[in-house]
């Protein structure tokens, strides 16, 4: 088949660091193009990818015949913008988490990818990575017996960079939009449920949101997760089960925050693990898509989960009482 053709909007650390390699290690997938406009900036993603143009503006690109698809990395509060934009020039979308700063954002989303036939997707890189599919397998095939508690959390530490996007209230800063997809959207994915009954405690700093801790329910589970961006970093999701438990040691970025590991603990057959050392679940994602556009295989995170998450988010934000600092 021939392979997709991508351009990135926007030359971002992240983008650099992250995405554009594995866009350029992916099968079926040709780093194209960035759109910048600094030619400098574009210059790291050519020393990888030699043939990628740099393309002086976003509007060019998303109009450039010789692109197929868009990844979108820019500030959260642009990504619904720029991925309409694209759809209707007639560019498949890839767009960071949060694709959406508002669960009602996503009306007018799924009308242009619909109203386009094309593929919308967030770029929600761990339901691509195996021990997460290996996650939602063991509970819906009952390996922990029924699941009645849901434990997580995810913190790092941004305070010594106030100019990041992410200490920016006006860009959708804060923990819950940044990382708090992930203790949401992974706990929805495995369980395949909505999370109801939230209730939560806030810690706010220049109007956005450094701590949050949450309370809810996965129909008969309870859950309880926080995030911050102002603590020592961690990562850990535990689902707990009537005949066991089932432990993701570094579930949000492997490889990065340590070694991917799935612990299952049982009363008979005592700890066992899996390790999943090599899996890039960025090149996972960007293969994913690519057969969704080429074969219709069906693409595993679509914008009504994803609207799921952020409906979760806006209700917390809502109902959230409000700590001390």
């Amino acid at each position: 088949m021939t392979p997709i053709r991508w351009g990135i909007l926007g030359a971002s650390k992240f983008a650099k660091d992250h995405m554009a390699p594995a866009i350029h290690l992916a099968r079926g997938a040709v780093l194209a193009a960035v759109a910048s406009r600094s030619s400098d900036k574009v210059a790291p993603f050519q020393a990888m990818a030699p043939d990628c143009r740099a393309i002086a503006s976003y509007e060019a690109l998303i109009q450039d015949l010789d692109i197929d698809a868009v990844y979108i990395p820019l500030p959260h509060h642009l990504h619904v913008e720029w991925a309409i934009k694209a759809l209707q020039a007639g560019k498949h979308v890839l767009a960071e988490k949060p694709i959406a700063m508002h669960g009602d954002d996503f009306a007018a989303l799924i009308a242009a990818r619909d109203a386009s036939g094309l593929l919308a997707a967030e770029a929600y890189m761990i339901v691509h990575h195996p021990q997460w599919q290996r996650a939602r397998k063991m509970v819906a095939d009952g390996a922990i017996g029924k699941i009645l508690h849901i434990t997580g959390g995810f913190s790092y530490d941004n305070s010594s960079d106030p100019s990041n996007i992410r200490n920016q209230p006006e860009m959708g800063g804060g923990g819950l939009r940044d990382i708090g997809v992930y203790t949401l959207g992974s706990a929805r994915y495995v369980m395949g449920l909505e999370l109801k009954d939230i209730s939560a405690k806030i810690r706010y700093e220049n109007g956005f949101d450094v701590f949050a801790s949450v309370q809810g329910a996965l129909g008969d589970a309870t859950y309880s997760t926080y995030v911050s961006t102002r603590m020592h970093p961690h990562q850990e999701m535990v689902f707990h089960g009537s005949a066991g438990l089932l432990r993701l040691t570094a579930p949000f970025n492997p490889n990065v925050f340590g070694e991917a590991r799935l612990e299952l603990h049982q009363p008979e057959q005592g700890l066992s693990v899996e390790r999943f050392p090599s899996e890039n679940h960025y090149v996972n994602q960007v293969e994913a898509f690519g057969r969704s556009i080429q074969t219709g295989t069906e693409y595993p995170w679509s914008l009504e989960q994803a609207r799921g998450t952020q409906e979760a988010i806006d209700t917390i934000l809502s109902v959230g009482s409000k700590l001390a600092y």
